[in-house]
């Protein structure tokens, strides 16, 4: 049987890894810098960010702009604005991609998609996190009702208005969890902002 070439080689590992890898992934797989220029010059690969790599067969992601935040920012969370667009209860559409991250940590250097960073303590971190296997990578994201909390926290951020709408698609969805709502929003200390805006959309 022919031995496969480095390239090949390369192709499969891109391919088992969902089309996407990072210069160091692919280094930790044995693929050398020349062979990963090598497929991007012939067209096998583009780059997607600085040192992230897509392998162009593969089925155009249903999300790309959160891609670089999965591969790139371990330990960044999609949050705010982008996980109220991931979650359909915005009309908003995202000019950057929201990023929480630990109040410790640097900001990131990622060259594409614009990103806008918001430095989170740990409980604030920690809590209501959700991960999704979509396109071959694992994105975390907060769940609804910890994003609504967090627009209201961070409310003169991003918004009042973005803030309202959201809450009230949240009511119209009929997938209402009102309990967790006012559990994190206790916890996090927006309950006397919350509690009459939410009285007046429920009796609206």
């Amino acid at each position: 049987m022919k031995k496969k070439s480095k390239l090949e080689l390369a192709l499969i590992a891109f391919r088992k890894a969902g089309g996407f890898l990072t210069m160091s992934e692919a280094i930790a797989l044995g693929i050398h810098r020349r062979e990963l220029y090598a497929l991007r010059d012939r067209g096998d690969l583009e780059i997607v960010s600085r040192g992230l790599y897509r392998l162009v067969e593969m089925p155009d992601p249903s999300l790309p702009d959160f891609i670089p935040v999965a591969k790139k920012i371990p330990n960044g969370i999609i949050c705010l604005i982008s996980a109220l667009a991931f979650h359909e209860i915005t009309t908003q559409i995202p000019h950057f991609v929201y990023v929480a991250l630990p109040s410790n940590a640097h900001k990131p250097t990622i060259s594409y998609p614009p990103m806008r960073y918001f430095w989170y303590t740990e409980k604030l971190l920690t809590t209501g996190v959700q991960e999704h296997m979509i396109d071959g990578c694992t994105y975390k994201i907060f769940d609804v009702e910890k994003t609504l909390v967090d627009c209201v926290k961070f409310r003169n951020k991003i918004g009042m208005d973005v803030v309202l709408e959201a809450l009230k698609m949240y009511w119209h969805s009929k997938k209402t969890n009102l309990d967790k709502l006012f559990r994190y929003a206790k916890l996090f200390r927006v309950e006397k902002i919350l509690k009459p805006i939410m009285e007046t959309i429920v009796s609206g």
